[in-house]
């Protein structure tokens, strides 16, 4: 694949957003890390953090929590170098069993070779049933 850099179209912006939904779901942190700068900088809810070791261990950890992890990122907006998200995503917590779905919006700041140098994800989680999937 091509890598997709800014200036941002809708097109190319809209293939960024679909990347990052497919990685996400791979549930390969280190892949996902990839996407990143090296000196990335996170706000994900209340955690800030740094770098893409920080990043595997962060998604390491959500991933060994959250189950069935299954995410939906849509485009919201984008401009030159910058593209914002909604997003939604169904798991199952490891613990306790309880189904839920996540909506939030994420704000992402490239640099000039398509990396994300800065990411900040704002969330709510939902408790559902699990008749109530829709992913």
């Amino acid at each position: 694949m091509k890598k997709i850099v800014p200036p941002f179209t809708k097109e190319t912006a809209s293939q960024k957003v679909q990347a990052a939904e497919d990685a996400w779901n791979s549930k390969n942190a280190e892949k996902v890390s990839l996407a990143y700068t090296i000196n990335s900088q996170w706000r994900n809810r209340d955690q800030f953090f740094t770098g893409r070791r920080a990043i595997v261990d962060f998604l390491s950890d959500k991933w060994n929590k959250e189950l069935h992890y299954k995410l939906r990122k849509h485009l919201w907006s984008f401009t030159e170098n910058r593209i914002s998200v909604r997003f939604e995503y169904e798991w199952q917590h490891a613990q306790t069993g309880q189904w839920y779905r996540t909506h939030g919006n994420e704000h992402w700041e490239f640099d000039s070779e398509g990396l994300m140098k800065l990411r900040d994800m704002s969330a709510n989680d939902v408790e559902i049933k699990i008749s109530e999937r829709k992913f």
